[in-house]
């Protein structure tokens, strides 16, 4: 009775062996690093002379370094502490000005243990340090926006139906809609059952005769319309702030919404928090228009070029960002200049292919556009939101021949060419937003973090080993055994998983170990019961064993539930904590019957026993 066949141990054993090997990798910590990765072309790699060129300005400056990595993407320099670090990032971004070079934190984790698939859990913001930002979309920019939008495609409407409005369309300011004037009542209503019948987004109202001849169309937005442009605008922006952090190379960044204008960013690791702002918050976009010509009867507006006299551009707007799909930070060939490499959507490269085609032999124009916004706290605390939007225009070229989807803009400055290749290749933002909350955890902060709460884990561990020491004797001792494959079993199945670990997921560790002695505590109790009814010593460990599973395996059902719960509809630290209880449930499942069961089995399966030490 009481006996393990050889299989089972072996199971344990492997499984034992496995997790000790995945869960290693966390003992090593973590090096200072800079990252240097290419600014330009994307296919452009890392080669031995990019390393042996940051080598030699590192010892040329006398700054030691102790190890450097090198892939296709990039090149990770390690050093012993952050002082060298931050000297060498000063030295290499200026040395290397064609490259990106960022302060990094990288896994002290071995080669061979990397080779066996073994990385270390991720740390969250709280125990690594990084950069948080609460963020405010402007949602008036947004409904703006798309009034522009409809504003270009009324007057593309009304040009291929032939239907003569007087004067411009208007969008009126501050949300007020859209204005369109007609001469002719005929003309009015044949439009008003134009958009009626191909936008159900807008609502028209009628205004008769403000003026001669003035018969008025006033469209504005639902208000079911708009509360769709706010949400997409929302969701629109988290998925470009998603993009934008894995252009940055953020490990497991949190990116969620909070409310209905607030978007909460949290970088794990980030050190150049400067950086980090001017990507996430940059709003940059581009548009391309013809440059209009002095007979052009649809007339034109004038826009600011970076360099030279203003220039008329027409109207109608070719393409956007939003047909952008990649974008690559390039030199041209010809002027050696930096330049980005554009590619179009279907749709855009359509528009474009018809625009150029048309027009071989003439002038078109990239626009470059961002948005600002500003906060002035008054005298009396009143906070007052100024919105600017700058326009100019950053390359005036002739079209030599047709193209689609493919092209090169140039007449960008050194190092901008980069950040745009990147903004355009993760979207552009369908709101301009505004940081009003900004945190910063430094490296040394989260390491105090990191300390107290494996103080906290090995108080709680030594404690309950001793009283289950105390309380239970030997079969104590092998419940403290099961507790500590608990824990290893836990960090390697964090580590496998690449789980993000903050400091409610410590508390959830800590309150896992209390949970997997409980399940023994049940099951030695019920051997007590045994032994004091009479029965033998093997078959109380049988009979304890056997009957304490089902209320074991109920308790933790239970608690499993509210933990998915937690983990399906929380966020931020109850997600963290969430994700710690329900994975050390199951193990502690694990350790609790199946591991304990099998060292007492070992030690006591088979014998003649007169009396148990529980």
């Amino acid at each position: 009775m009481n006996r393990y066949p050889p299989w089972k141990y072996l199971l344990i054993g492997a499984v034992i062996l496995v997790c000790a090997l995945y869960a290693l990798p966390n003992l090593f910590g973590e090096d200072p690093a800079v990252q240097i990765s290419p600014a330009y072309a994307r296919d452009m790699k890392m080669d031995e002379t990019v390393q042996a060129t940051a080598e030699a300005k590192l010892k040329e400056a006398g700054i030691e370094f102790t190890r450097v990595d090198r892939t296709p993407k990039q090149l990770l320099v390690r050093f012993k502490d952050t002082d060298t670090q931050l000297k060498a990032y000063t030295l290499l971004k200026d040395a290397m000005p064609k490259y990106i070079v960022a302060q990094n934190l990288a896994p002290a984790t071995p080669d061979w243990l990397q080779g066996l698939g073994g990385q270390p859990m991720y740390l969250g913001l709280d125990l690594r340090g990084g950069v948080h930002f609460l963020m405010q979309v402007d949602m008036e920019t947004a409904i703006t926006q798309d009034e522009e939008t409809y504003v270009n495609e009324f007057r593309t409407l009304f040009r291929e139906k032939k239907l003569r409005y007087k004067g411009s369309i208007i969008r009126v300011k501050d949300g007020g809609g859209i204005l369109v004037v007609f001469d002719t009542l005929e003309k009015r209503e044949q439009a008003k059952k134009i958009i009626e019948k191909q936008y159900d987004d807008l609502a028209i109202a009628e205004h008769e005769n403000v003026g001669a001849d003035e018969y008025r169309l006033h469209l504005t937005f639902t208000e079911k319309a708009l509360n769709e442009n706010r949400q997409k605008a929302l969701q629109q922006n988290i998925i470009t702030l998603r993009n934008r952090v894995n252009e940055l190379g953020v490990s497991e960044p949190v990116i969620q919404r909070q409310g209905d204008d607030r978007i909460v960013v949290q970088l794990p690791g980030v050190q150049d928090t400067a950086r980090a702002k001017e990507i996430l918050g940059a709003t940059a976009t581009l548009e391309f228009r013809l440059v209009a010509q002095e007979d052009d009867k649809y007339g034109g507006r004038l826009y600011q070029r970076r360099e030279g006299p203003p220039v008329k551009l027409k109207r109608r707007v070719i393409a956007t960002g939003e047909h952008i799909v990649d974008a690559a930070a390039t030199f041209d060939q010809r002027s050696g200049q930096p330049a980005t490499t554009v590619r179009l959507d279907n749709k855009g490269g359509k528009r474009m292919l018809q625009a150029t085609r048309k027009n071989v032999g003439k002038p078109m124009a990239v626009v470059f556009i961002e948005y600002h916004i500003k906060t002035k706290v008054t005298e009396d605390g009143k906070k007052i939101i100024t919105r600017q939007k700058t326009e100019e225009v950053i390359n005036v070229a002739t079209i030599i021949e047709e193209f689609s989807n493919r092209f090169q803009i140039t007449g960008l400055k050194q190092g901008e060419a980069t950040n745009l290749a990147l903004l355009l290749r993760a979207g552009a933002l369908k709101a301009p937003m505004e940081i009003i909350e900004e945190r910063t955890v430094g490296p040394s902060l989260g390491q105090e973090n990191i300390d107290k709460g494996l103080l906290s884990i090995m108080l709680g561990f030594v404690s309950v080993m001793l009283f289950m020491w105390l309380r239970y004797k030997t079969f104590g001792l092998v419940a403290n055994i099961a507790l500590l494959m608990n824990v290893v079993i836990l960090v390697a199945l964090l580590s496998l998983l690449q789980a993000t670990l903050t400091l409610p997921g410590m508390a959830g560790i800590v309150l896992t170990l209390g949970m997997a002695v409980d399940a023994n505590v049940l099951i030695f109790e019920k051997i007590r019961e045994e032994v004091a009814n009479g029965n033998s010593p093997q078959s109380s460990i049988h009979a304890g064993y056997e009957k304490a599973f089902v209320t074991i395996f109920d308790a933790n059902l239970t608690t499993l539930i509210a933990a998915l719960m937690l983990l399906s509809f929380g966020t931020g630290p109850i997600k963290g904590f969430a994700i710690t209880l329900s994975f050390g449930i199951v193990t502690s499942m694990f350790t609790a019957i199946m591991i304990t069961r099998g060292v007492i089995n070992f030690l006591y399966g088979g014998k003649t026993l007169t009396k148990l030490p529980v």
